[in-house]
């Protein structure tokens, strides 16, 4: 073995991205390529009664303007958020009810601005409430988890614990942003599509094409070479893929779509807000009697999206006694979506404050207490565990952060006008994995060719799998080349849920290892095309597992508070974490701590405002949506157990890219709490949140 997986190896694209020659999907270019601009609606309900477009086609440049009256016709699609252009509905604001095609992106946007929409206007509701009259329990959360879980007497056995935590929490609504926006760029020719998106998985948005369109999905060539950050909201087919494929087919040209970044929150997903109520129990010596976790949230009245914001708490505590429940109310807002750790991101936030809370009332110390509280198997199933290491990252975590050291006193620490304090959380999320195909090719220069339909989303997918490609084979990493991205590629599933490498890399294992073996048999000079060995995990990657599968993680933060302003600054973070095999030491790192800074957002900058007058989120671009910049991160530290688990991939990896987002909203909370002595249960934790709470206790 040569030991290529788990070496802090370069991306291999690095010197593509660096020096611009690596395109994304507006940068196709194609002779009378044309570009579009969709027109969103201007009410929050109602219909469509008439678009004037003459304006619009008197523009220089102006192509064409499709309505619900010209633009192709489509298959009913099973995701409703597809069905662009087909009728004068708009079920919220911001939907697309027209889309103008010009020969520039200028006369697009100008033609686009003077098309006339008028419209029938419905009363609308787009404010949620845990008492909304609408609220009802939905029989899955996302990703098939049963909306209700209920062991014992929960509520018995909290109201005769000695100790007892009852408190609420709110999660805003969160958007994805990535740094390339949806963009897709379709192209027909003789009875064929070819498409180059932004996408987390061309194999999805091929198959949805087809059946929109009515094609067999072989006449569809669908490209995601280059992604720039998709954070989930990129994980399915949106509607800028469709637009621009129907408008290359009116126009009988190649077009592209570029959605701007103010539509995105509107039509391509969102962390729905999530209320939470959360009823911990526990002995004296702080041994959880009793836990209930409820969450109700949003989702659209076209598409059901329940965030599955309960489902860690039926994960991380042992607790005899428990109840996890999920209600939505479907109100006239944008469908929500995946975002990067859907689920795990706001429900540990809430679950890990109330820890917080417990360990306060108990006088006991934070980490502690979880210690307590480890399960010997998964709560819910009663599964063992694969690997948990989670009280080795607690206590490796609190050594590295001088946690012994710390004066469990509220604002006990002030330097001049600021208030320090330092918390903690844990983190888990779920190893997910699915089958994939890939080719392993010897080439009679030496050199090997390793194919996979893999989506890089800029994590360094395409360099980890060449590692476990090259570990596998046997040689350097220099000598393997990787292909992925393209539906013309063996077929992988999508790249999310943190099972992109887990699913892609047994795969691709599984091909490298059978050619290695071939070539040890192989007599005589290899043939002019090479060699190949296909690999298909069908019927053991997607097979029932006997154990519970997670990683697991740990995380303590460092802030001051500023008595004056309300501002809060985290001067240091520090993650622990038990998540398998680490193929790439250098990529890992970068996950890990790209996820805490996302955390850090969540809990200090990241929020947005349904307004319920006109129906829109107020924050709908980065002017008024805050993600961290450099001056708001300062020390973050991302470190990892040598964790040895073989009931996972071949590899013993697992996903790395959501749990650094898990606990860390919760860890500066618990931090800010140390500081100040108060309790803040919703986010962001903006200055003026914290200045009021300040006042509050005239510090």
């Amino acid at each position: 073995m040569t030991g290529s997986a788990g070496a802090p190896a370069e991306r291999l694209e690095g010197r593509e991205k660096v020096s611009g020659t690596a395109r994304y999907a507006a940068e196709f270019h194609s002779p009378g390529r044309a570009q579009a601009w969709p027109v969103p609606a201007s009410v929050a309900r109602g219909r469509v009664t008439g678009v004037d477009t003459a304006a619009a086609l008197a523009v220089p440049g102006v192509l064409a303007v499709l309505t619900h009256e010209n633009a192709p016709r489509l298959a009913e699609p099973d995701d409703p958020t597809l069905a662009v252009l087909q009728n004068p509905r708009v079920p919220h604001r911001g939907w697309f009810v027209a889309l103008v095609v010009a020969e520039t992106l200028e006369a697009a946007r100008a033609g686009a601005a003077a098309v006339r929409v008028t419209y029938e206007a419905e009363e609308h509701d787009v404010t949620l409430t845990a008492s909304h009259p609408g609220v009802y329990v939905p029989e899955e959360a996302n990703g098939g988890h049963p909306a209700v879980r209920e062991q014992g007497d929960p509520d018995g056995a909290f109201g005769s614990s000695a100790v007892r935590v009852d408190v609420a929490y709110r999660v805003p609504p969160l958007h994805n942003h990535p740094m390339e926006p949806h963009t897709s760029t379709a192209r027909w020719e003789d009875g064929r599509l070819t498409v180059h998106t932004s996408s987390q998985g061309a194999g999805a948005v091929r198959a949805v094409l087809a059946g929109l369109f009515g094609l067999p999905e072989e006449r569809i060539v669908v490209t995601a070479e280059h992604v720039g950050g998709g954070f989930g909201s990129k994980g399915s087919p949106r509607p800028d893929v469709v637009l621009a494929s129907m408008a290359a087919r009116h126009t009988e040209r190649p077009v592209t779509v570029a959605l701007p970044r103010r539509y995105l929150p509107a039509v391509v997903g969102h962390r729905a807000p999530t209320l939470h109520r959360l009823r911990l129990g526990a002995e004296a010596d702080g041994r959880l009697a009793s836990l209930v976790h409820e969450v109700t949230t949003h989702t659209s009245r076209i598409k059901e999206f329940v965030e599955q914001a309960a489902v860690p708490a039926r994960v991380m505590y042992a607790a005899p006694h428990s109840r996890t429940v999920h209600r939505v109310a479907a109100l006239d807002v944008p469908s929500p979506s995946w975002m990067r750790a859907p689920g795990e991101a706001p429900g540990m936030y809430a679950l890990e404050s109330a820890m917080d809370e417990l360990a306060t009332e108990l006088g006991l110390d934070p980490v502690e207490l979880r210690v307590r509280n480890e399960p010997d198997v998964e709560p819910d199933t009663g599964k063992p565990f694969s690997s948990r290491h989670l009280v080795e990252c607690l206590r490796e975590g609190a050594r590295r952060f001088g946690w012994a050291g710390r004066d469990p006193r509220p604002g006990s620490r002030r330097v001049g006008p600021l208030l320090l304090g330092t918390g903690v959380a844990a983190a888990t999320y779920p190893v997910m994995v699915g089958p994939s195909t890939a080719v392993a090719r010897a080439l009679t220069d030496g050199s090997f060719l390793v194919r996979i339909n893999a989506t890089d989303i800029g994590t360094g997918a395409r360099t980890v799998l060449a590692q476990v490609g090259a570990d596998a084979l046997g040689v350097p990493l220099e000598r393997v080349r990787i292909e992925v991205g393209s539906t013309q590629l063996p077929s992988a599933p999508l790249a999310g849920g943190s099972s992109g490498t887990a699913s892609w890399g047994w795969a691709v294992h599984d091909a490298c290892a059978g050619l290695a073996r071939r070539l040890a048999g192989h007599v005589g000079p290899l043939p002019a095309q090479g060699l190949d060995v296909r690999a298909d995990t069908k019927g053991a990657a997607d097979a029932e597992s006997g154990f519970a599968r997670h990683a697991f993680g740990a995380h303590f933060a460092e802030v001051a508070v500023d008595t004056v302003t309300g501002e809060v600054r985290v001067g240091r973070l520090l993650g622990v974490y038990a998540a398998g095999r680490i193929l790439n030491a250098r990529t890992a790192r970068s996950q890990f701590v790209g996820g805490m800074t996302m955390g850090l957002g969540m809990a200090l900058t990241e929020g947005s405002t349904v307004d319920a007058a006109f129906g829109d989120f107020t924050e709908s671009d980065l002017a008024s949506y805050h993600v961290p910049v450099h001056a708001d991160v300062a020390e973050i530290e991302a470190h990892w157990l040598d964790e040895d688990d073989s009931r996972l991939n071949p590899m013993g990896s697992k996903g790395i890219g959501e749990i650094g987002i898990v606990g860390t909203a919760a860890a500066i909370g618990n931090a800010v709490h140390h500081a100040t002595g108060v309790r803040l249960r919703e986010l962001p934790l903006t200055p003026d949140r914290v200045l009021a709470g300040l006042l509050d206790r005239r510090i």
